[in-house]
C-alpha cells in the first residue's frame, strides 16, 4: 500500500515538473513584437505626438473601450494645442473608466489651459477621492493649480 502511495506522489511530482517546464520561457523563442498601443505610448513619451495620434487612433478603432489609448490621444492633442480635440478624448476615457487617474489629471490640466479653474478643482477633488493614500496624478494637478493661481495673481 505504501509503495502505491509513494508511486502516486512521485508521478504527480513528475507530471507537475513537466507541465511547469512546458510553460516556462525558452531562449529559442523570439521576443514578441510591441503592440500598436505600446508603440503609441512610446511615441507619447518621446514627445512625437503626431505619430502617437496615428498609432493610438488605430488602437481605438479596434478597441474603442481602451481608456488608456483615449487618454493618450487627449494628451497628444493637448500637447499639440488641439484643445477642441483633446476634450472629447478625455471624456471618452472617463466614460470608460471614471477613476482613470491619468485622464482626470490631464483633463484638469486642460481646464487650466482653457482658464476653467473650477473644473480643474473638480478633477483634483475626484483624484483626491480616487487616490486614498495619495498619488502622483493628484500631486501633479495640485501643483499645476497652484502655479496657475500664482500666475493669475501676478498678472
Amino acid at each position: 500500500m505504501l509503495s502505491k502511495s509513494l508511486l502516486a506522489v512521485l508521478l504527480s511530482v513528475a507530471l507537475a515538473a513537466s507541465a511547469y517546464a512546458a510553460g516556462s520561457s525558452s531562449s529559442s523563442k523570439r521576443p514578441s513584437q510591441p503592440s500598436t498601443f505600446d508603440l503609441g505610448e512610446k511615441a507619447v513619451k518621446a514627445k512625437d505626438f503626431e505619430r502617437a495620434l496615428s498609432l493610438l487612433k488605430k488602437v481605438v478603432r479596434s478597441d474603442p473601450g481602451n481608456a488608456d489609448a483615449w487618454n493618450y490621444i487627449g494628451f497628444s492633442h493637448r500637447k499639440l494645442d488641439q484643445l477642441d480635440r483633446a476634450l472629447p478624448a478625455y471624456q471618452k476615457a472617463l466614460a470608460i473608466d471614471p477613476d482613470h487617474r491619468g485622464a482626470n489629471e490631464y483633463l484638469g490640466e486642460l481646464y487650466l489651459k482653457t482658464g476653467n479653474l473650477e473644473k480643474a478643482r473638480e478633477r483634483l477633488k475626484k483624484l483626491d477621492a480616487i487616490c486614498f493614500f495619495g498619488c502622483g496624478e493628484y500631486d501633479d494637478l495640485k501643483q499645476a493649480i497652484k502655479t496657475y493661481e500664482a500666475r493669475r495673481k501676478k498678472g
